[in-house]
């Protein structure tokens, strides 16, 4: 009678212990899900500052390279960036997410030119997505680029 009851109970699970465990999956689904989506936004964040600032840093070293000035317009309400070359040459463009809104410190700041010498005209934006706000600034002594999470 012993081996039978030891047969019996090998067999597989209760009803009760399914249910238990799958409630206790579903439980942790749920706690652990909402902190999945905003670490996801906050990647894609991260991932759009560092384009924007990407964008000035290939522009600087661009004029650097081909010694000729190269401007970067920002197109706020666009979200949208283009280094124009010359009088109108449009040499690259990039277009950045609508959750991503972009503000210059000041309305002279909407082109930042970079010299063969490396220098810039300088300037600083607030990028913004969600609860998360990030500074790109853009020294002018230097043209060096730098991004800070405010």
């Amino acid at each position: 009678m012993g081996r039978e009851r030891a047969a019996v109970a090998s067999r597989g699970f209760t009803l009760l212990e399914v249910v238990v465990t799958l409630l206790v999956i579903v439980v942790a689904v749920g706690l652990v899900g909402p902190s999945i989506g905003r670490s996801t936004q906050a990647i894609r964040t991260r991932a759009e500052v560092a384009g924007f600032a990407a964008f000035f840093r290939h522009a600087r070293e661009q004029a650097i390279t081909r010694r000729e000035p190269q401007r970067v317009v920002v197109e706020p309400d666009a979200h949208r960036l283009t280094v124009v070359v010359g009088e109108e040459t449009i040499r690259q463009k990039r277009v950045f997410s609508e959750h991503l809104t972009i503000e210059p410190a000041s309305p002279a700041t909407l082109v930042v030119r970079f010299e063969p010498e490396g220098t810039s005209s300088g300037g600083a934006f607030r990028l913004t997505s969600g609860a998360t706000t990030y500074r790109v600034t853009v020294d002018a002594a230097t043209g060096r680029v730098r991004s800070v999470r405010e």
